[in-house]
């Protein structure tokens, strides 16, 4: 199996970590990763609605579905 090269997202992680970084500024920086992945998601997610003209009353009830 051979080497994966890494991201560019790795790779830019990884001059974070060659700054030495506090705990708290680690921290930081997963708040705001977590804050742009989930923007993203709920961007992502409202153009799928648009696209296929999902209706809140079609999310209602896949919220009230039994499993």
């Amino acid at each position: 199996m051979g080497a994966k090269k890494l991201s560019e997202l790795q790779l830019e992680l990884l001059k974070i970590y060659s700054f030495n970084p506090t705990k708290e500024d680690l921290l930081e920086i997963k708040r705001m990763l977590g804050a742009f992945f989930a923007n993203k998601l709920v961007k992502d997610v409202g153009q799928v609605i648009d696209e296929k003209n999902i209706t809140d009353e079609d999310l209602e009830n896949w919220l009230n579905e039994k499993a």
